[in-house]
This record gives C-alpha cells, structure tokens and sequence, in this order.
C-alpha cells in the first residue's frame, strides 16, 4: 500500500538526491519519493522543469507532497515552482525547514507510518533540531520526589545484538513496529515510536535497553521490540 505523502528531494547533484532516495527507501517501503537533483544537462545545480517534473510525480493519485531541499538556491528553484504549479497541485505541497538528510530519513518513516502532512513535516523540521540542554538540578533539599511508576506500566529488557547497534535501519524497523501498536512506549526514556528519538539514543552491541509501556497493547508491543532486537535485524 502506497502511503498518502511522498517525498521530493531536491539537491544540487543528482547523485546526492538519488542516493538519499535509496537510502530512505530502504527505511520506508511504500512510500514514494522522488529526487529531482543537479541540472537538466547532468552538472551541479537546480532547475525548475526537473523540481517541477518530481512534484508532479509525487502528487499523482492525490498524493499530499514534502519537498526537502540541501542549499538556498534549492529553496529559492522549489519556491518558483510552488508559484507555477497549478493551484490543485500546489495546495497539497509543503516546502520543509528541514536538514535534506535527516529530514528525508524520519520523514519517509513517518509517512511510512501512515502519518498526515502536519506530522511528516513536523517530524522532518524536528531533526535537524540540537537537544535541550537540562536545567541545573535543584539543591538536594528541594528536588521533587521521583514520580511513581505506574503500577498497568509492562516492563523489559533486552541487550542489543547486532554489531552496528540501533542505527538508521533498525531504528526504522522499530519505530514502524512500535506505531502500529495501541500502546505507549518508551526505550530508555524516549518514545519508541519515534525513528529520530531511537537514533539518537546512539545504542550500541552489548547496550541494555529498558522498555515501559501502557495501554491496550503494551506487552504485545514489548515483546515485539524485544523480539526484534533479539534477532538482530538479519545482522547477526
């Protein structure tokens, strides 16, 4: 089943923007993404009628569109083009403020996930952002008390196996296996359903993670991570 966003990638190589294709496709089966990358005569740069040619591509069968772009010249091509596509088409495109790696990545996994428009960008803008630094902890006398854990929370673990660790790839897989999923989880503090929050857990072999999860489906989807993880994602 094909999903209701696709992605356009435009940079100015085409080689940038078709192996970013790849490599987000291989996160995000089903959803459809097309490079519009360097010059019409194969050089480095942008050019309207290929930009214009991708989004045409991906808004067929009423397909909502995120564009993502590397360089300024790229978003100034992508703006020019927005303003010269037809009204029909143009209203379901989003031009994101987004890093072109990182973005495309959580954004073809988003869509992947069955996401709406909003959700995809938002989801690509949040990857480029820096971690929030932590306030300073307050002075021993007055630090809260711990929150109690919730007495329905299933818990588990399970130690990562494969040699490269929660990288893109695996992350992908989880994140897509735990969105699906009536339940909350989360791995180590962050939300499991969330590729860029996995990612940047930066889990490697021999890492234990811990898992808390509640709702309907909360031992379903902790068995489920801990199984896939304990597999090793066909890498062990």
């Amino acid at each position: 089943m094909t999903a209701g966003v696709a992605l356009v990638l435009v940079s100015h190589s085409a080689l940038i923007a078709e192996g970013l294709r790849d490599l987000a496709g291989q996160m995000a089966p089903g959803v459809t993404i097309v490079p519009a990358g360097g010059d019409p005569a194969g050089g480095l740069g942008t050019s309207v009628d290929l930009v214009t040619e991708a989004i045409e591509q991906a808004a067929a069968e009423d397909r909502q569109v995120l564009v993502l772009t590397d360089l300024g010249s790229a978003v100034l091509t992508t703006e020019m083009v927005l303003e010269l596509l037809d009204e029909d088409v143009a209203a379901r495109v989003r031009l994101a403020e987004a890093p072109l790696v990182e973005g495309a990545v959580v954004a073809a996994v988003e869509a992947a996930g069955g996401a709406g428009l909003d959700a995809v960008q938002s989801a690509a803008e949040r990857a480029g952002g820096a971690p929030v630094a932590e306030p300073p902890a307050a002075p021993a006398a007055e630090a809260p008390a711990p929150a109690a854990e919730d007495p329905g929370a299933i818990s588990g673990q399970v130690t990562v196996r494969n040699p490269l660790g929660l990288h893109a790839r695996p992350a992908a897989i989880l994140s897509r296996m735990m969105a699906g999923f009536d339940a909350a989880v989360q791995v180590n503090g962050v939300n499991a359903a969330s590729v860029l929050e996995l990612m940047q857990l930066g889990a490697t072999q021999g890492q234990t993670l811990t898992l808390s999860a509640t709702g309907p489906q909360a031992r379903a989807a902790v068995d489920a991570f801990i199984g896939a993880v304990d597999e090793g994602f066909g890498e062990v």
